[in-house]
């Protein structure tokens, strides 16, 4: 195993995990989160997953996992039931740090985190220093390789899930509250993997 001073080439003698989240607004589904280190080897033209194109990150997403140290938090509907979209975001974040903590030996200076809030403060589990960065996934590489990890696992999830359950369209809209899926949910209904808590869903459970 590559010793953490080895991450840290190229930033100043400074270990940085990069963190990003996928899915805090759908329907149904998980939240995601990834948490990178970037090596040396990282691949050129990281940025924004929002701003790529399906295919570029799609190219992106092995060359990332190839080269660079990373993991995954997830959240599943029930337990953002359980807790609310906000802490379970904060709770994914938390298990992608501490999964690739636990897996590479990791202990970052610091952790950098895209929008403005970190779980420092707000869940127990987090120790880690943490700062905030509202566009981070477009200004700093190492959120940006977690974004288009976190997306593409969640992504992929969904089209996974759309198998079982054809009607809701997830494969287009990976389980956002879309014209087509809220039409599909007034005609079928929610499935287990949607998110009761949230409107569209609770209003259809409560009728």
């Amino acid at each position: 195993m590559d010793s953490p001073a080895f991450f840290a080439k190229g930033l100043k003698d400074r270990v940085l995990i990069g963190v990003d989240e996928a899915g805090r607004g759908p329907l149904a589904g998980p939240v995601v989160a990834a948490a990178c280190v970037l090596r040396p080897d990282a691949p050129a033209g990281l940025d924004d997953s929002k701003k790529l194109s399906a295919k570029r990150r799609a190219a992106l997403e092995p060359l990332i996992k190839a080269s660079c140290h990373w993991a995954l938090g997830v959240v599943e509907a029930d337990e953002i039931d359980r807790i609310n979209i906000f802490a379970a975001t904060m709770l994914a974040m938390t298990r992608a740090v501490g999964a690739l903590g636990a897996e590479f030996g990791i202990e970052p200076d610091e952790v950098l985190i895209d929008g403005n809030m970190t779980p420092a403060g707000r869940h127990p589990d987090w120790h880690w220093s943490a700062r905030a960065i509202v566009g981070g996934d477009g200004l700093e590489p190492c959120i940006s390789a977690a974004s288009i990890l976190a997306k593409e696992h969640r992504d992929r999830l969904m089209r996974e899930y759309a198998l079982a359950h054809p009607q809701y369209g997830w494969e287009r809209n990976m389980g956002y509250g879309t014209a087509e899926h809220l039409a599909a949910l007034q005609t079928h209904g929610p499935t287990p993997l949607h998110r009761r808590s949230f409107a569209p869903v609770a209003q259809l459970v409560l009728i």
